[in-house]
């Protein structure tokens, strides 16, 4: 490897670049209906913006007691859906959809880690616990790449965990594959943000609405002369480097060329608004809590078209955490191994209830929201809430527990139970992408657009 202490340099640097250049950007409600006009793709029929969200929660469910009972536009909701029931007109629930590229296959065990690596790529982890990672980008991250040019940040990741990236977690998986959904590429994860505070200083930036505005325009300045002296380096460092650090330098300066489209962006969609609320003041100790606060950062970003494409890993599959405060102490990975004992799969079932509960709050706050048509937010959106385990104790990743909530602008059809067979998650992915714009597009072991929901 040619000289390793410049390149580790220059990726520390990069790193602190991207944190330096992530500028804040949030137009007004009225500027939003402006941009929903000129923008090109990524709209509604309304010409509305079209938002997309993948929310994932860890360990499958109690399906007996998770499923409604009844199809179609007639059914009921189970105990632990229950408090979804005043958004019945605004989901759907749908049975049948598979990630099969999480089953053990030759690897054998590690369901948890290809569970959460397969949920949104559709692809099959490559086992390694080194730096050697390789899976597939994810559906999320397509649209961010095709919806760019649209808003001032591409995506948002999010997460209640403390994430890990290197090292092993499951059965020699390693960790990246445990604590990401989102991945840019097939070697590199879009790590997810756990810190409120920090997400909203990346859309709004730091300090008093005044001292924002300031730093923003100072940062801009600044970071097309760090653009300029990185770009010059690297020009000079490829020159030495050998055939693998070339590709690396690659990836690097791809990296920059992403930084430097960000700060174009900027400059063409104008300062950020206010966003008449205060930082969060971090990470709260209360997981309801923590839920709703990045919930709540969703919404802001959503409402102010910041960007159009976020996912959200709630909780990593293979979680131990408990639930004291819903009077659950065991770890929710040990009672998902349940062996049908009746007591341990109703702690789960009460679990499932929590989630269920956080995704009616978000629902509630997405549907209260009015958008630039005069629709509400949840209408002109596309939510996938799921897992990538249906069964926790037999590892099962067929007929995963899928909710699809929002109506895309009008184009779903929600109010509905639908079983559509065993069908590939992935077809859903391939619609939704179509949706935003990107028709014709194969991803995963889709078979076609699930023109079904």
């Amino acid at each position: 490897m040619s000289f390793p202490s410049e390149q580790t340099g220059r990726r520390t640097f990069l790193r602190g670049l991207g944190a330096c250049i992530t500028l804040p950007g949030m137009t007004s409600l009225a500027g939003a209906a402006t941009a929903a006009k000129t923008g090109s793709r990524g709209l509604t029929a309304s010409g509305a913006p079209l938002r997309t969200a993948y929310l994932y929660v860890p360990n499958g469910v109690i399906m007996d007691k998770w499923r409604p009972d009844g199809f179609g536009s007639d059914f009921k909701f189970n105990e632990s859906m229950a408090p979804l029931e005043r958004f019945r007109n605004d989901l759907q629930i749908v049975k049948g959809f598979a990630q099969v590229e999480g089953n053990p296959g030759k690897d054998g065990a590690g369901d948890h880690a290809r569970a959460n690596a397969t949920f949104l790529t559709g692809a099959r982890p490559l086992r390694t616990s080194g730096a050697n990672l390789k899976v597939g980008i994810s559906a999320d991250q397509l649209a961010a790449r095709f919806l760019a040019a649209e808003t001032r940040l591409p995506s948002l990741e999010l997460t209640c965990e403390r994430v890990r990236n290197t090292g092993a977690c499951d059965a020699g998986y390693s960790c990246a594959y445990q604590y990401n959904i989102s991945w840019r590429s097939e070697h590199l994860p879009a790590t997810p943000e756990s810190n409120p505070r920090a997400v909203f200083e990346r859309i709004y930036g730091s300090g008093s609405p005044e001292e924002r505005t300031a730093n923003a325009a100072r940062r801009h300045v600044e970071q097309k002369s760090i653009l300029d002296f990185v770009q010059d380096s690297a020009r000079r460092m490829e020159q030495r480097l050998g055939r693998e650090d070339r590709e690396k330098l690659d990836e690097y300066l791809t990296g920059v060329r992403e930084v430097e489209q960000r700060i174009e962006r900027v400059e063409r969609l104008g300062p950020p608004a206010d966003p008449g609320r205060p930082a969060p003041d971090g990470t709260p100790r209360d997981y309801r809590e923590h839920i709703r606060i990045l919930f709540d950062m969703m919404l802001l970003a959503f409402q102010s078209d910041s960007t159009r494409v976020v996912s959200f890993l709630i909780g990593h599959d293979g979680s131990n955490r408990s639930f004291r405060d819903i009077g659950v102490s065991g770890g929710h990975h040990d009672l998902s191994h349940h062996g049908k004992d009746e007591e341990k799969m109703e702690l789960v079932s009460r679990i499932d209830r929590f989630y269920s509960e956080e995704l009616a709050y978000f629902l509630e706050r997405m549907k209260e929201a009015k958008d630039a048509d005069g629709n509400s937010l949840l209408h002109n959106s596309m939510v996938v809430w799921g897992s990538g385990l249906s069964d926790g104790h037999w590892h099962t990743h067929v007929d995963l527990p899928i909710v699809v909530a929002g109506n895309a602008g009008g184009k779903f059809q929600p109010g509905r139970h639908v079983d559509l067979g065993e069908t590939p998650l992935n077809n859903l992915f391939v619609r939704m992408l179509e949706e935003v714009g990107m028709p014709g597009k194969s991803f995963g072991d889709s078979t076609g657009s699930e023109r079904r929901v």
